[in-house]
C-alpha cells in the first residue's frame, strides 16, 4: 500500500495503550482513496472523488459531546447543555477501551497540524479506524512538510473509532456515540459515529478554549478572504448561510471557509488545511470554485450516484447535509500562507426563513454585539427530523456548539477588536424574500453577491439609509446591481400587514433568546436589540 518512492517510518503506538497495531503512516490522498475502495467502504465518482457513505450519523451529535470536568475546565468551562460535563475516570475507563479496540487492527496514523500562524501552531496526530477518515484529516488539517515530520513532536491526539460502540450503562455517555475532549491530557476521543465533521470540531472547540485563555487571541466560526488593497473580509454564520460560497470570490483571495483566529496584533489566520462544504444543490454556474474542487483528492459524503458514478446533487435521500472535503490548494485563489491583516468588514450572514430580515443592513456597535450574541438563522422543513415549518434557531456566537467559555467572553473579545480596528459590521440575510419559506423564494445569490461587493468596495458609505421599524437596523436604500425594491424586505411581499406580524414574531424571539445573556450584557448590547417584539 505504501509508495515506492514515499519515505517509509515506522513508529509505534504503544504509548497510547494500542497495541500491535499494523500503523498505516502518513499515507498519500491516493493511497487512502485507494485503500477505502479495496476495503468496499467507498467508490470512486466520476469526477474523480472519493464518495463515502458515514453510516448511521451524517451530522454531528451535539448531545454526545462532552468535555472532562478537571482542574484545567472547573472553573473556566461555560457548563451546561451544549458544554456537557464528563468525569475523569470514566473517560479514562472508556479511553482504555477504544484503545483495547483498536489494538491488533490496521490503523491510519497522521501527524498534522492548525493554525496556519506559526506562534499558534498545535501540532496533532490523528489515529483513524478507517481508511477515509485519515484522508479527511489530510484534507482539513494543515500538513507538515517532510522535514518538519523528521522532529515532529505532537501535542494533541484525535483518537477515532467509529466502529467502537459504547456501552451508555457503563461508559458514562448518553448513547453508543460520543465525542469527548480532554484538556488536560490533551485528547478528542470520538466513537461510535464515521461523521468527519466530529474530527475537525473536536479541534476546532479545543481551540476555542486555549487561545482566548491562554493566547488573547479570537477564535471565530467564519470564513475570510483578501483583497487585492490587502484588506481582508469575514463572514460569520452557522451551517447553510453561505460561509464557504460567499468567501470563495474570484476577486480575491481565500484565507478559509470556516474555522479562523483573530491575534491582539490584527491579524486573522486559518485553523485549517482544506475546506467542508455542503453540496446540496450544488451547480457548476452557481459555485463554480466548489464544483470544480471536486476532482481527485476530494471527499464526497452521504451523495447518491449512480451505476456511473455521476452525483445527483439535489438528491437528499441520504441526508440534507451532503458534504465535500478537499484541501485548500483545490481552489485557485488562495491566500499563501493562510493569514489576512487590517479586518475591514465583517459579515453576519443568517438565512432567514421567515422572510423578514433585510438581505443587508449595516449595525451599529450595540447590534453587532446584539446580534453575534444571538448568532440567528432559521432551520427550514426538512433539515432536522419533526420540522414543518421554519423555526427560529440561535447559536450564540455563530457556533454555540463549539465554544467551551460563556458567550459574552468571545463577543467581548469582538466587540474590542472591531472598535479597535474600525471595521464595518453588516447582517446579510442569505434566506427568504417575498414571504417565508414556502411561499417565498430564496435570495439570488447574484444579489448577495452584488451587496458584498458594494460593502467591500465602499460603495455604501455615501448611498441614503432607512430605519427598519421593528429591528431596527439600517437598511440602504441603493445598491450597485440590486434592484431598489429588493434591499426593503416588507416592500417585497404582498401582504404588508402579514410581513409586520411576522417580523414582530421574530423580533420577539430574539428577545425571549436574549433573555439568558441579559445580566451580563452592558447597556451598549442591550441597545442593539430589536425595537419591537
Amino acid at each position: 500500500m505504501v509508495d515506492k518512492n514515499q519515505t517509509i517510518r515506522k513508529i509505534s503506538l504503544d504509548n497510547y495503550g494500542i497495541k500491535n497495531a499494523t500503523v498505516n503512516y502518513q499515507l498519500s490522498s491516493e493511497e487512502l482513496h485507494n485503500a477505502t475502495i479495496q476495503k468496499d467502504q467507498g467508490k470512486e465518482a466520476s469526477s474523480g472523488a472519493l464518495a463515502v457513505n458515514t453510516g448511521e450519523f451524517t451530522g454531528r451529535s451535539p448531545k454526545d459531546r462532552f468535555i472532562v470536568k478537571d482542574e484545567v475546565t472547573e472553573d473556566k468551562v461555560w457548563w451546561g447543555s451544549i458544554n456537557i460535563p464528563f468525569d475523569a475516570s470514566k473517560f479514562d475507563a472508556l479511553y482504555n477501551k477504544v484503545t483495547d479496540y483498536l489494538s491488533e487492527k490496521e490503523v491510519y496514523v497522521r501527524d498534522s497540524y492548525a493554525c496556519a500562524h506559526d506562534d499558534y501552531r498545535l501540532n496533532i496526530r490523528v489515529i483513524n479506524e478507517y481508511p477515509w477518515s485519515n484522508m479527511f484529516a489530510h484534507n482539513m488539517f494543515l500538513r507538515p512538510t517532510e522535514k518538519e515530520l523528521e522532529s515532529f513532536d505532537p501535542e494533541w491526539v484525535i483518537v477515532n473509532a467509529p466502529g467502537f460502540m459504547a456501552n451508555p450503562g457503563e461508559d458514562g455517555t448518553r448513547q453508543h456515540n460520543f465525542a469527548i475532549l480532554n484538556f488536560s491530557k490533551k485528547i478528542a476521543l470520538i466513537g461510535g459515529t464515521g461523521y468527519t465533521g466530529e474530527i475537525k470540531k473536536g479541534i476546532f472547540s479545543a481551540l476555542n478554549f486555549i487561545l482566548p485563555v491562554y493566547k488573547n487571541t479570537l477564535p471565530m466560526h467564519c470564513s475570510a478572504n483578501v483583497g487585492e488593497d490587502g484588506e481582508t473580509a469575514i463572514f460569520f454564520g452557522l451551517s447553510g448561510t453561505g460561509k464557504t460560497t460567499l468567501s470563495a470570490d474570484p476577486t480575491r483571495k481565500l484565507i478559509g471557509d470556516d474555522e479562523h483566529g483573530w491575534t491582539a496584533n490584527n491579524e486573522v489566520f486559518n485553523f485549517e488545511g482544506g475546506c467542508y462544504a455542503k453540496v446540496i444543490d450544488l451547480s457548476a454556474t452557481k459555485e463554480p470554485d466548489i464544483f470544480k474542487a471536486i476532482k481527485p483528492g476530494a471527499i464526497l459524503e452521504n451523495v447518491v450516484m449512480d451505476s456511473k458514478g455521476n452525483v445527483d446533487f439535489k438528491d437528499t435521500s441520504v441526508t440534507q447535509n451532503t458534504r465535500v472535503s478537499y484541501p485548500i490548494y483545490h481552489i485557485d485563489n488562495i491566500q499563501q500562507p493562510s493569514i489576512g491583516k487590517n479586518p475591514k468588514n465583517i459579515f453576519f450572514l443568517t438565512a432567514d426563513a421567515f422572510g423578514v430580515l433585510p438581505p443587508i443592513s449595516k449595525l451599529t456597535p450595540g447590534q453587532a454585539a446584539y446580534h453575534f450574541i444571538s448568532g440567528y438563522t432559521a432551520k427550514v422543513a426538512g433539515t432536522e427530523a419533526g420540522i414543518d415549518e421554519p423555526l427560529p434557531s440561535f447559536s450564540a456566537c455563530f457556533g454555540a456548539p463549539f465554544m467551551p467559555l460563556h458567550p459574552t467572553k468571545y463577543a467581548e473579545m469582538l466587540s474590542t477588536k472591531m472598535k479597535e480596528s474600525g471595521v464595518n459590521v453588516w447582517l446579510v440575510n442569505t434566506g427568504w424574500t417575498g414571504g417565508p419559506y414556502g411561499t417565498g423564494r430564496r435570495m439570488k445569490l447574484k444579489y448577495t453577491r452584488a451587496m458584498i461587493t458594494a460593502a467591500l468596495n465602499n460603495q455604501l458609505e455615501d448611498v441614503a439609509y432607512e430605519n427598519h421599524p421593528i429591528f431596527g437596523l439600517n437598511m440602504p436604500k441603493e445598491c450597485p446591481n440590486v434592484p431598489d425594491d429588493v434591499l426593503n424586505p416588507r416592500q417585497t411581499w404582498a401582504d404588508k400587514e402579514a410581513y409586520d406580524v411576522k417580523a414582530e414574531s421574530l423580533a420577539k424571539s430574539f428577545k425571549t433568546n436574549f433573555e439568558k445573556f441579559e445580566s451580563y450584557a452592558n447597556e451598549e448590547i442591550l441597545s442593539g436589540a430589536p425595537i419591537k417584539g
